[in-house]
């Protein structure tokens, strides 16, 4: 949250906080923050993970993407950047090296305007939560 646009996936998790009665108890929610690998534990047996998150692929700021782990991996062989990017990837390695990814993981991120050290989203962030929201509710009332 102290890096301006990052804090993306804490605004969004607390909106989905919010609603999180419409999936009776069938959901969790969790702010990795910066964890890093201690987040291992929480792929154990889950069936599907949905990362939340900003990230940098080059789109206007505010967009909102969503993907599968394969096309994560594509982004990340190119240009895509996140605050955490090395953690991200060594987490999902070290997960996918010990046999604990779940059998579905999927990604709703929203393009950032700017990840520098201040408080708060920007205007083009802020807009896309709805969106980026409805994304996550949409894939929960999938599964």
């Amino acid at each position: 949250m102290l890096l301006g646009d990052d804090g993306v996936g804490p605004a969004l998790l607390e909106q989905l906080v919010d609603a999180a009665a419409r999936w009776s108890g069938r959901v969790g929610f969790l702010d990795g923050g910066t964890q890093s690998l201690a987040l291992l534990v929480q792929f154990s047996g889950r069936q599907v993970v949905i990362i939340v998150d900003a990230l940098e692929t080059g789109a206007p700021p505010g967009t909102v993407h969503r993907m599968t782990l394969n096309e994560l991996r594509e982004l990340s062989l190119g240009r895509a950047r996140s605050a955490h990017e090395g953690d991200a990837r060594e987490l999902l390695a070290a997960a996918e090296l010990l046999g604990e990814l779940p059998d579905r993981l999927l990604v709703v991120d929203v393009e950032p305007e700017s990840i520098t050290t201040r408080f708060g989203l920007s205007n083009h962030v802020q807009e896309a939560l709805s969106a980026a929201s409805d994304q996550v509710s949409c894939l929960l009332s999938e599964l």
